[in-house]
C-alpha cells in the first residue's frame, strides 16, 4: 500500500494566512521543513521556527510579526524593505483585509494549526520589548520609556550617528554628491537657530536636547546662553561632557528632569526637536501652554515634529513596543491648533518628509555596514529589532504614513507684535 503523500509546511500555511487576509499572499513563503510556495520573483518569507506561528496565535498582527523577526523565527531573503514595500503595496491596492471569519472558518483553521504542530502557549515576549508601568504619561513612567530607547547606550548612538549625534531628521539642502548626511544635521541645526533668530546673550531653552547637537550648535556658532533638558540619564552626561570639551560651560546648563518641571521663563527662544510626540495626546494642551508660559513675548518656539498622514495610524505596535512606548503623533494642522489654542501664533511651516526618507536611509546603511559591531555590542536581536524600525521607518515617511514638520510661532507681544521678519528667504542662505 503506497504512503499518502503530505504535504509541506508552506502551502498548509499559505491557505492558512490567505484566508485570514481575504487574498492571495503577495510573497513567497519558505517554511522550516523546506517547503516552498508563493509567486516566482516575489520576496521570500522565510519561516523558520514552528514558534514564529505560535506567537502569531496568541498575536495576530504586527506586533506578532515583528516578534518573530526580531527573534529570528521569521526573516526576509534579501531586501527586507522590498518584502515590507510589497506587502503595505498588497494591503493598499488589493485591498487585503482580515474577513470576518465564521465559525467553520476557524475550526478549519485550528486543524491546520494543530496539524502544523504550533498548537502550545504562547511564547515569552523577546527581551528586548518594553515593559512599562504605572499611569500612561505619569512622570515615572514617562522617565522609564525614555530611558528604554534613549538609554540604549552612548556608544550605540556614537557608532549609528554620524559626528553630530543628531537624532532627528536632518536638512538636505543640496542634492550635490558631496552634500553628505553630517552636512545634512548640520544645515538643520543652522535653520533651526536662523529661524529662533538667535544671537549673542540670546537664551534658548532647548526642551529634549538628545545629545546636545542643537544646543551645542547654539552656543558655539550663535553665542546662545542654552538651557538643555532631557530626561534620559546617558544624554545628560554626554552633553555635559562635550560642554567641558569645548569651554562651553559658561554658556551651557544641563539638566535631566522632566518638562513639567521648568520653572522661570522669559527664554528669548525655545525649540524642541522631536520631542512633542513623547508628550502624550490628553498632556499636549498643557505641554503647548507651558511652550507659552516659557517664552518672553515676541520670542519664538520651533517645534520639530514627527506627525502622521490622514488615517495612518502613526506609530503602531512594533514602534509602541519596542522603540517609543506611549509615543503618540497626530496630523500636522491638530498639533498647529493645540499650540494656537495655548496662545502661540504660528508663523511657518515647513514639512521634512523627504528628508527623512534619506536621514532614516543613510542610518540604515550604517547599521548594515557595521551590523557585526552593532551585534557585539547590544546583542543581534536589538540589532534586528534596529533594521525592522529603520527599514520601516524609512517605508513610512516614503509612502506619506508618517510625516515630520518643522513648526515656528511665536508668542505675540503688546498689540499682537512679532517681531517676525517680513520673508523668510534668509533663512536658508548659504546653508
Amino acid at each position: 500500500m503506497n504512503a499518502i503523500a503530505r504535504p509541506g509546511a508552506a502551502p498548509l500555511l499559505t491557505a492558512l494566512v490567505e484566508d485570514a487576509l481575504g487574498g492571495p499572499l503577495p510573497l513567497r513563503l519558505r517554511a522550516w521543513d523546506g517547503s516552498e510556495t508563493g509567486p516566482a520573483g516575489a520576496p521570500v518569507v522565510v519561516v523558520r521556527s514552528r514558534r514564529a506561528l505560535r506567537r502569531l496565535l496568541w498575536q495576530p498582527g504586527e506586533l506578532g510579526l515583528a516578534q518573530a523577526y526580531v527573534t529570528g523565527e521569521l526573516d526576509v531573503e534579501g531586501d527586507l524593505a522590498e518584502g515590507l514595500r510589497t506587502m503595505w503595496a498588497a494591503q493598499r491596492e488589493r485591498g487585503l483585509r482580515p474577513p470576518r471569519l465564521t465559525s467553520a472558518d476557524r475550526a478549519r483553521a485550528l486543524i491546520t494549526a494543530v496539524r502544523l504542530g504550533v498548537v502550545g502557549p504562547p511564547p515569552p515576549a523577546p527581551a528586548s520589548q518594553a515593559r512599562l508601568r504605572g499611569g500612561l504619561h505619569s512622570r515615572s513612567r514617562d522617565r522609564a520609556a525614555i530611558s528604554h530607547h534613549y538609554d540604549l547606550s552612548n556608544d550605540f548612538y556614537g557608532l549609528l550617528l554620524d559626528e553630530t549625534m543628531a537624532y532627528s531628521c536632518g536638512y538636505w539642502a543640496s542634492d550635490e554628491p558631496g552634500f553628505t548626511a553630517v552636512d545634512a544635521q548640520r544645515a538643520k541645526l543652522e535653520l533651526i537657530c536662523r529661524k529662533l533668530a538667535l544671537e549673542p546673550g540670546a537664551r534658548l531653552l532647548d526642551i529634549g536636547c538628545g545629545w546636545g547637537s542643537l544646543t551645542l550648535h547654539a552656543a558655539e556658532r550663535h553665542g546662545a546662553q542654552v538651557t538643555a533638558v532631557t530626561l534620559a540619564r546617558e544624554q545628560a552626561a554626554y552633553v555635559r561632557g562635550q560642554v567641558r570639551e569645548r569651554g562651553l560651560t559658561e554658556l551651557v546648563e544641563v539638566f535631566c528632569q522632566d518638562y513639567r518641571d521648568i520653572q522661570g521663563g522669559g527664554y528669548d527662544a525655545v525649540s524642541t526637536v522631536e520631542m512633542g510626540e513623547h508628550v502624550g495626546d490628553a498632556e499636549y494642551p498643557a505641554f503647548s501652554a507651558a511652550l507659552h508660559r516659557l517664552v518672553r513675548p515676541c520670542g519664538r518656539v520651533l517645534v520639530q515634529q514627527m506627525s502622521r498622514g490622514p488615517g495612518a495610524p502613526g506609530g503602531g505596535a512594533f514602534i509602541e513596543a519596542y522603540i517609543a512606548p506611549d509615543m503618540h503623533m497626530r496630523p500636522l494642522g491638530e498639533s498647529v491648533v493645540l499650540l494656537e489654542e495655548a496662545g502661540l501664533e504660528v508663523r511657518h511651516t515647513e514639512s521634512l518628509r523627504e528628508h527623512y526618507v534619506r536621514t532614516v536611509s543613510a542610518w540604515h546603511r550604517t547599521l548594515e555596514e557595521r551590523w557585526d559591531t552593532f551585534a557585539r555590542l547590544v546583542g543581534e536581536q536589538t540589532a534586528r529589532v534596529w533594521r525592522l524600525y529603520l527599514v520601516g521607518g524609512a517605508l513610512a515617511f516614503e509612502e506619506g504614513r508618517m510625516g515630520v514638520d518643522q513648526i515656528l510661532a511665536v508668542r505675540p507681544g503688546p498689540g499682537g507684535a512679532a517681531g517676525m521678519p517680513a520673508t523668510s528667504s534668509g533663512w536658508y542662505e548659504n546653508l
